[in-house]
């Protein structure tokens, strides 16, 4: 909780330990840049007092792609600080007004359930603004895909499947996209996949963390079974054409059953567990 002003950070922080939360609190933007580098696994959610300071101390995290779920307290005064730290730091960064901190509560959950459907398509137009190559592109998308599911991990944990994990943004659904927003997705979808489908039976230790950035994506955007089939039909197809046009057998690409078994598998059992119980 980066909150300078002592009166707010006080009775936010009494708040805060009513409602069972852990806070740390810092008074400088450094000790706070610091303290979030060193403790970035480990935070659930930022708090931020309104200010130049803050907005600093959040371009620097952005730096080090440190993207965290974000809480901004805005005074009366200060109704454009929101938006211009989703310019800043991302798109999902929320706020409560000074005069509501007794929705503090109910604002940390939106604030996380906003970042869990933070699009990648941001990090990429970061990656473009900054004229990043395909190497930091790709940095970017793993890094924030890994910091939602290390929080999406820990709300399993604390709130079951049924917490804010699932709750899904309905207009971030295949099926609600546009034609362009659709082709740019499913394009995106087929070059993560092709890159399992490489990388799937050799030594690399992150394959897995990847199917489950693959499958996280297809979750939150309510992609079928047959879908996830139709992308993979359509890779195997284009690796048979040219092992032949090289004269070589395509009999190897039967094995990649097993990487389509295994997604198929992720993604059913991510459905599974998203469906209400009845105990």
């Amino acid at each position: 909780m980066f909150v300078p002003a002592e009166s707010l950070a006080e009775p936010l922080h009494q708040l805060l330990a009513q409602k069972n939360f852990v806070v740390s609190w810092s008074q400088s933007a450094t000790e706070f840049v610091d303290w979030v580098v060193t403790n970035r696994h480990r935070v659930d959610c930022l708090i931020v007092q309104s200010s130049e300071e803050a907005i600093r101390a959040l371009s620097d995290l952005k730096r080090r792609d440190i993207l965290l779920p974000t809480l901004a307290v805005l005074p009366v005064d200060s109704e454009d600080f929101e938006s211009v730290t989703a310019a800043t730091y991302h798109g999902a960064v929320t706020s409560v007004g000074i005069n509501d901190l007794d929705g503090v509560n109910d604002a940390i959950r939106r604030t996380m359930d906003h970042y869990l459907q933070l699009p990648a398509e941001e990090a990429v137009e970061d990656a473009i603004a900054a004229d990043s190559g395909d190497e930091e592109l790709d940095k970017r998308l793993f890094l924030l895909s890994l910091q939602q599911q290390r929080l999406t991990e820990k709300l399993q944990e604390r709130l079951g499947y049924l917490g804010v994990y699932y709750k899904r943004n309905r207009q971030n659904f295949l099926r609600h996209m546009s034609v362009k927003e659709r082709d740019e997705f499913l394009d995106k979808l087929r070059q993560d996949y092709r890159h399992i489908i490489l990388n799937y039976f050799s030594n690399d230790k992150s394959i897995n963390q990847k199917i489950d950035d693959f499958v996280n994506v297809a979750f939150f955007a309510d992609m079928s079974v047959p879908q996830i089939v139709e992308i993979h039909m359509e890779l195997i197809d284009d690796f048979s054409k040219q092992l032949q046009l090289e004269g070589r057998s395509d009999e190897i690409l039967a094995d990649y059953r097993l990487t389509l078994i295994d997604v198929i598998a992720h993604l059913c059992e991510m459905y599974r567990r998203s469906i209400p119980r009845d105990d």
